[in-house]
C-alpha cells in the first residue's frame, strides 16, 4: 500500500510551482482592487472591507474544495486552461459589471458586488489543489508536496498583497490593474492548454478580455483620477462659474471658489468659521494644524480673513494634495504647509503649546478615522494647542447619533469646555448630517457662536454645559484599546 502510485505527472516542478504562486497572488489582487472598486458604491467601512475579506475567504474556501472534489474524479491536467481563461475573463469584465449594475439599482450592485468577487476566487482557488494532484506521484512524499505547494500559494498571496498594495494601486487604476490581470491569466491558461483544445476555447475568452477591456475603457468610472485611496473627481459649480467641489468616492468633500476664499459654501464650514471668529476674536494671525486636506477651503479663507497666519496641514492621500495643486494652483496660502502623512502621526508631531487652531475634518468615507477619535489622539491635539486654543471638528452621523454622542463624551475627558454646533433637526434626532464640536480649555460664549452662525446664515443651534453632558452621559469613552466607530455609526 505504501508504494501506491498516484496520477502520472503532467506538470513539472517549476510549471507546478509558478501556476500555485501565481493563482494564489492573483486571488489577493482582486480581493484588495475589490475594495477600491466598490468603495464609491459601498463607502470605505470596517463594515465593507469585512465583508469583502470574508467573501474570498469563502471563495478560497469553496475553490479549494471543489477544485480537490473534481480533480479526484476526472483528468486533472485539463481542469488548469480553463479554470485560469475563464477567471481571466471574470476579472476583466469586473470592472464593467460593477459600474453597470451601479447604475441600474443597489439590489442588483450588491449582487454583482458578491459575484465578482466569488467566481474569480473560487476558480483560481481551485488551481492549488488540481496542481497538487498532478504532483502527486506516491503517498511516500504526500506531505512533502502538499506542505510545499501550501508554502507556495502562501508567498503568492503575500506578493500579491504587497504588489497591489505598495505599487498597482498607487500607479495603475483599477480598471487597468483587472484588465491587465485578466490578460496575465488568459496568457497563462494558453500556455498550460493541453493539445486537441488549444485554439477555439482561448479565442472565445480572449474576446471576453477584449471586450471588457474595451467596455471597461469606454464605462465611465466617476473619477478624474484613482488615488491611492480614493476615486477623486472635481466638478465645476454650474451656478457658480469659479466654483468647483472635490469629490471622494461619490461624496462631496470640499468646495472651494477660485476667485474668492472667503465664500463659504457647505453650511458646516460656516459653522466652523464662526466658531473661530468667536473663539479667537481679532484679526491677527493664527498658527493652525488641519487634519485633512480636502480642498484646502478653510487654510485659504485663514489666509484671506487673518494674512500672514501659518497653517500646516496633514493628508494621507498624496493624490488629494496633487488635485489641490493642479485646482488651486498660484492660489495656495503662502503660509500653507502640507504634508503627505497620516493625521495621527501628524499629531505626534507638533510638539507643545504651539497652535492657535486645530482643525479636524478627516474621514474615511463617512466616517472619521477611529485613531483620530480617542482620547489619546485628543490629547495629542489639547497639548498642541496654547492654553485659549481651540479646536473645531466635523462629524457626520445619522439616526441615534451614537457616534457624534461617544466622540463628543471623548472629547470631554480631555478639554475643559465643549460646545457642540448642528441643525436643530439633527440634534433632535430628526435628521442627520454635519455636526460641529468646538473645545477648548478656556470659555466659549456659545450664544455668540448662535449670532455668528445666523449671521452667516446657519439656523444651527448649539448645546454645551450640563445640556451637553446629560445628551452623552449613556455614550462611551473612546480609546486606543476601544473605538468601535464604524458599529456606532448609523447609515444614511
Amino acid at each position: 500500500m505504501d508504494d501506491e502510485q498516484g496520477p502520472t505527472v503532467g506538470l513539472g516542478p517549476v510549471a507546478a510551482a509558478a501556476l500555485v504562486f501565481g493563482s494564489s497572488a492573483a486571488v489577493l489582487v482582486v480581493e484588495l482592487v475589490a475594495l477600491r472598486l466598490l468603495a464609491p458604491h459601498f463607502g470605505l467601512t470596517l463594515e465593507t472591507s469585512t465583508l469583502v475579506i470574508g467573501l474570498a475567504l469563502a471563495a478560497i474556501a469553496a475553490g479549494t474544495w471543489a477544485g480537490g472534489w473534481v480533480a479526484d474524479r476526472v483528468a486533472p491536467r485539463p481542469l488548469l486552461g480553463p479554470l485560469l481563461g475563464v477567471s481571466g475573463a471574470a476579472v476583466a469584465v469586473t470592472p464593467v459589471v460593477v459600474r453597470g449594475a451601479a447604475a441600474a439599482g443597489p439590489d442588483l450592485l450588491t449582487l454583482a458586488a458578491a459575484l465578482t468577487i466569488l467566481v474569480p476566487g473560487a476558480l483560481l482557488s481551485a488551481v492549488s489543489p488540481v496542481v497538487v494532484k498532478l504532483r502527486l506521484t506516491s503517498l511516500h512524499e504526500t506531505g512533502a508536496v502538499v506542505g510545499r505547494l501550501s508554502g507556495i500559494g502562501t508567498v503568492g498571496a503575500i506578493a500579491g498583497t504587497v504588489l497591489t498594495g505598495f505599487v498597482l494601486i498607487s500607479r495603475v487604476p483599477v480598471s487597468g490593474i483587472l484588465v491587465g490581470l485578466g490578460v496575465l491569466l488568459l496568457a497563462a491558461s494558453v500556455a498550460v492548454q493541453a493539445t486537441g483544445r488549444r485554439g477555439r476555447g482561448d479565442a472565445v475568452l480572449g474576446a471576453v478580455v477584449a471586450m471588457g477591456a474595451l467596455a471597461a475603457t469606454a464605462t465611465p468610472s466617476g473619477c478624474d483620477t484613482e488615488t491611492t485611496y480614493h476615486c477623486l473627481a472635481v466638478a465645476a459649480d454650474a451656478d457658480r462659474a469659479t466654483g468647483r467641489t472635490l469629490v471622494l468616492d461619490g461624496l462631496r468633500h470640499s468646495y472651494v471658489d477660485l476667485e474668492d476664499p472667503t465664500h463659504l459654501e457647505f453650511a458646516y464650514v460656516r459653522a466652523m468659521a464662526a466658531a473661530v471668529e468667536v473663539g479667537l476674536p481679532g484679526d491677527d494671525p493664527l498658527d493652525a494644524y488641519f487634519l485633512g486636506a480636502g480642498g484646502l477651503t478653510l487654510p485659504r479663507w485663514l489666509d484671506a480673513t487673518r494674512p500672514g497666519s501659518d497653517a500646516l496641514v496633514s493628508e494621507i492621500d498624496g493624490g488629494v494634495v496633487a488635485a489641490d495643486v493642479d485646482l488651486l494652483g498660484d492660489s495656495f496660502p503662502a503660509g500653507t504647509e502640507v504634508r503627505v502623512e497620516d493625521g495621527r502621526q501628524g499629531i505626534e508631531r507638533l510638539g507643545s503649546d504651539g497652535r492657535d487652531l486645530v482643525v479636524g475634518d478627516a474621514f474615511g468615507g463617512v466616517s472619521v478615522p477611529w485613531h483620530l477619535a480617542t482620547v489619546e489622539a485628543l490629547e495629542g491635539i489639547d497639548a498642541a494647542l496654547r492654553d485659549d486654543g481651540l479646536y473645531v471638528a466635523n462629524l457626520i452621523d445619522h439616526g441615534p447619533l451614537d457616534f457624534a454622542r461617544a466622540y463628543v463624551r471623548t472629547t470631554a475627558e480631555v478639554f475643559d469646555h465643549v460646545t457642540l454646533l448642528a441643525p436643530p433637526a439633527v440634534l433632535d434626532g430628526d435628521d442627520g448630517g454635519n455636526l460641529v464640536l468646538v473645545a477648548s480649555d478656556a470659555p466659549l460664549d456659545a450664544d455668540a457662536v448662535v449670532e455668528q452662525m445666523a449671521a452667516r446664515d446657519l439656523g444651527w443651534r448649539s448645546l454645551a454645559g450640563d445640556d451637553l453632558a446629560g445628551w452623552t452621559q449613556s455614550a462611551p469613552v473612546l480609546t486606543d484599546d476601544f473605538a468601535p466607530v464604524d458599529q456606532l455609526l448609523t447609515p444614511y
